[in-house]
């Protein structure tokens, strides 16, 4: 978001303590406000339809719909298809995750992060990044994408990418960072940023989440490797 206009929160999660407390917290924020709050990933989406959600703060198991189906309901809406969602989950190993990137989450946050970097985080994705943890994300999706998996479409821009492009999305998808990957390449963060923007373009990734799917399902990143 820019301007002086807010990010309007939805908040998703079953246990009402937790909702009330998150609520809290992102009205204290002088940037964002909650405009709902919802029980169920039923609920959620919903509310995202009558309350014009800019960002749902989803959690990832949650009673008649989770999180993971809501946030595929949200995708394949195309009148919903602007709202982003942050995923929240208990602990940072949930295999979950991943199937909850795959549908359409911006990223995820473990729920005992830091107030601050809640807000942090709310921030980055309603600013259109992706907010992935580098440690746990490398160490979930290695984890998780080490067993066998049913081998998915190859994205045709992955032949198109430049060796350049391929080291970009190979650092993204270790978990560093645009400034990170740009000093170990020895790049501007500038210019690490537009190297992911025109990865994303090319290879028809929503957000740098799916870039990190994308590179470890093709065999570009080899699940356990360094």
């Amino acid at each position: 978001m820019t301007g002086t206009q807010p990010v309007r929160v939805l908040l998703a999660d079953d246990q009402t303590l937790v909702r009330a407390a998150f609520a809290m917290l992102v009205e204290s924020a002088p940037d964002m406000e909650v405009v709902g709050q919802a029980g169920t990933g039923r609920e959620a989406v919903e509310q995202a339809r009558t309350r014009r959600a800019d960002l749902i703060v989803m959690d990832i198991r949650m009673p008649d719909l989770d999180g993971i189906e809501a946030t595929r309901l949200l995708a394949a809406d195309e009148d919903l298809a602007g709202v982003k969602v942050l995923m929240l989950t208990t602990y940072d190993t949930d295999e979950h995750v991943v199937e909850a990137l795959r549908a359409g989450a911006s990223g995820f946050l473990v729920k005992d992060t830091k107030p601050a970097e809640l807000l942090d985080a709310i921030r980055t994705v309603a600013a259109g990044e992706s907010l992935l943890s580098p440690g746990p994300t490398a160490r979930l999706i290695a984890r998780v994408l080490r067993a066998p998996v049913e081998p998915g479409p190859v994205p045709p821009g992955l032949a198109a990418l430049t060796d350049r492009e391929r080291q970009v999305l190979t650092l993204v998808a270790r978990g560093l960072t645009n400034t990170e990957a740009a000093e170990v390449l020895g790049l501007s963060p500038l210019t690490a940023k537009t190297h992911v923007s025109r990865i994303m373009g090319k290879l028809g990734a929503r957000d740098r989440a799916q870039l990190v799917i994308v590179a470890y399902e093709s065999g570009l990143i080899e699940p356990g490797g360094a």
